[in-house]
């Protein structure tokens, strides 16, 4: 039986004029945050699967792939459950491998810690546009800052960036962990039931304020705490200022620093920003991940429709490696989803390298080739690009498909 040439379901092969739009893209990202003074780090892509299954992944950590032990550890016959068979996973993102690299490393690292971490992460996801079981994440994340100087950093690193990839107009949505919070506790639900009412909440952009009062009357919740739920939302519509809005409305249950925390971050982002874009407070803002503690926030790109990177503070998570709580906060880019819409928009690659072919006729004497060879080799000492191959026998198709890569000249040599 042949062997299977489709790669596997959720995951792709990537041709050479993808690949050099996906290379651009990380050499802008590269560059434009390393001029915010973020270092690059590399983790496994292995973690101990007890790292990732620890129940601050949300709803990914149902989409882990795991790997089973291997050699004398698997033992088949004695195994009792999953847990048995199972020792380590593929990360599912690159936040809980960046918690333990800080964790194992902290003595030898700047405080607070900058880091630039780019890398694929596999989830069992269901395949969709923009969406795959292996994708690039590229995240920002700086540990070790309590203030909101690390919300305002990876906001303007992070939009810089996306300017620079010729993004205009996107939105960052802005939220806050402990206004989640306030607002369920004001309207009567139990905090037990908060992550449900937030899994429901996080709906809102695709079943609208009336749907997400009917899951929540259909999960059995007083029509009375419903009512006061979305009465907080369709005043926040109406407010001039919704961050003030509820501050007032949640006086008591929410701390007066939360409003100037954010507001002092709008106002700094907005001051600074240089791409074209809009940071709106969002109330309806969730974020799945269960480990943010704070500030939360999301990228919304008119023309894909959905979000396209996001992040957060996570201020506990490195304490459940160490004991100790470190202050954390990250921002990641929708790295696959910025190139699906480059690829979608007829996006060329700027300023690139003049790029020559040299089409060497079979036949052509052996003594001649080394001059030719010789002539390639000054041209790329040059900076430029010099492609050396034998000429096929249709000429005309694979000059075509040579220019349509971007060689400009394509230079001919016959035996004589």
């Amino acid at each position: 039986m042949a062997l299977s040439k489709k790669p596997v379901n959720g995951m792709k092969d990537i041709l050479p004029e993808e690949m050099q739009i996906r290379d651009y893209v990380q050499q802008v990202i590269k560059e434009t945050y390393r001029s915010f003074g973020f270092t690059p780090i590399e983790t496994p892509c292995m973690e101990n699967i007890a790292n990732l299954s620890n129940k601050q992944g949300g709803e990914n950590e149902k989409l882990i792939f795991k790997v089973m032990k291997r050699g004398e550890k698997l033992k088949l016959s004695e195994a009792k459950s999953e847990a048995d068979l199972v020792d380590f996973g593929m990360r599912y993102d690159l936040t809980v491998p960046l918690a333990r690299f800080y964790s194992n490393h902290a003595n030898d690292l700047p405080s607070p810690f900058k880091a630039l971490q780019m890398g694929s992460v596999w989830r069992a996801d269901r395949p969709q546009r923009g969406r795959y079981r292996q994708f690039m994440q590229c995240d920002i994340d700086i540990i070790g800052e309590p203030s909101n100087l690390a919300e305002i950093e990876l906001i303007l690193a992070t939009t810089t960036t996306i300017g620079k990839l010729g993004f205009t107009r996107f939105e960052i949505r802005i939220n806050e962990r402990r206004i989640l919070k306030a607002m369920a506790a004001y309207s009567g639900f139990s905090e037990e039931e908060y992550d449900t009412v937030f899994i429901i909440l996080d709906k809102m952009d695709k079943i609208g304020l009336d749907g997400v009062a009917e899951e929540l009357r259909k999960e059995g919740y007083p029509n009375d705490a419903v009512d006061k739920y979305l009465a907080l939302f369709r005043g926040v519509e109406k407010a001039e200022n919704g961050l003030s809005y509820l501050a007032q409305e949640l006086a008591g249950y929410l701390e007066p620093e939360v409003e100037q925390n954010l507001g002092e971050i709008i106002g700094s982002v907005e001051a600074a920003k240089t791409a074209d874009f809009k940071l709106v407070f969002d109330p309806t803002l969730v974020r799945g991940m269960s480990y943010y503690t704070g500030t939360i926030f999301e990228i919304a790109m008119p023309e894909l429709g959905a979000a396209c990177g996001g992040g957060g503070r996570y201020d506990k998570m490195v304490g459940k490696f160490t004991g100790n709580d470190v202050p954390a906060c990250g921002f990641s880019i929708g790295f696959e989803r910025i190139v699906l819409l480059l690829m979608e928009s007829g996006f060329v690659v700027p300023d690139q390298r003049e790029k020559t072919a040299y089409l060497i006729e079979k036949g052509y004497p052996a003594e001649m080739l080394s001059d030719v060879i010789a002539k390639a080799q000054a041209e790329r000492a040059e900076g430029k690009q010099v492609l050396v191959v034998r000429m096929n026998k249709n000429k005309k198709f694979q000059k075509d498909k040579l220019a349509a890569e971007g060689y400009g000249q394509i230079v001919e040599f016959f035996a004589p």
